[in-house]
């Protein structure tokens, strides 16, 4: 992760036939992307479920449930670099783009968010949608709870 400006970045993810919304657009474009040199990331996805939280759980929740067991929150700058990696996640079975829910076959890109406003977007997530890879922000408030088989991606530790 890193090693690109954001102009370059862009251009990869366009190249690439990433699709953006609104919210993934402004999270690039904000204070968040700085760029840096690059670095090599492990990464460790796991639904909420398996961090102990059955019946799921806020952010602040499976962050903390995480962090409990050696994770570490992605950097930033994650999401872009995590979809340009990996084009080839599965299809979603569910087209729907926006329904006030997690969405079916999405990885949440685990990181610190920009801002404690709701309305300034909370993260990024991965999902593929008719065949187009998407980059996604997403927010939420402290109050929302993810699903046990909601899906977030984590930094190992080490």
């Amino acid at each position: 992760m890193g090693g690109l400006s954001r102009e370059d970045l862009f251009a990869r993810l366009q190249e690439c036939g990433v699709s953006l919304n609104a919210h993934a657009q402004a999270l690039l474009a904000g204070p968040m992307f700085v760029p840096r040199a690059p670095e090599r990331v492990e990464i460790v996805a796991l639904a909420v479920g398996e961090l102990g939280l059955p019946d799921g759980a806020t952010l602040p929740q499976v962050y903390a449930a995480a962090q409990a067991l050696g994770l570490d929150l992605c950097p930033q700058d994650a999401a872009p670099y995590l979809r340009l990696a990996w084009l080839t996640q599965p299809n979603s079975t569910d087209s729907v783009l926006s329904a006030g829910r997690s969405p079916q076959g999405s990885l949440k890109v685990a990181s610190r968010p920009v801002s404690d406003d709701v309305e300034v977007p909370k993260g990024s997530y991965l999902r593929v949608v008719d065949g187009v890879p998407w980059l996604r922000g997403y927010r939420c408030d402290d109050e929302y709870r993810f699903a046990p088989g909601d899906l977030f991606a984590f930094r190992a530790a080490g």
